[in-house]
């Protein structure tokens, strides 16, 4: 009947449990977040790709003429090229060894800019 579900009822025969099989998180109620460990190409190729977008957006409304507050404060950001490819698929996280985790763990992370870190680091 549910098919992203099957996989996660494993049988297992054991003397001490009387259900038959043994409950997994998505079994017993939890959720099953299926986020992989690191960017693949693809995603990589797809948020560059978004990057550069941005990148054109924020020209096109300087060349524009108009002048705001956030106007100013998009074109002081630094372009995709500009950006080493650490700060590109890694953000700032104070709880993960090394103060960085991978962009894509971050809820909603093609809709944020991840162009700045914080200061000092």
């Amino acid at each position: 009947m549910f098919g992203a579900f099957r996989p996660t009822l494993i049988k297992h025969f054991h003397a001490s449990s009387s259900l038959g099989f043994a409950p997994t998180g998505v079994a017993s109620g939890g959720l099953l977040h299926k986020r992989p460990a690191t960017l693949n190409s693809s995603r990589k190729a797809n948020l560059r790709r978004r990057m550069h977008m941005v990148d054109d957006v924020i020209a096109a409304v300087a060349a524009s003429g108009l002048r705001c507050k956030a106007i100013d404060e998009a074109v002081a950001l630094p372009t995709t090229d500009e950006m080493a490819p650490r700060d590109k698929y890694t953000t700032f996280s104070r709880k993960h060894k090394g103060y960085r985790k991978g962009v894509h763990l971050v809820p909603k992370w093609t809709r944020l800019s991840f162009r700045t870190n914080p200061k000092g680091f």
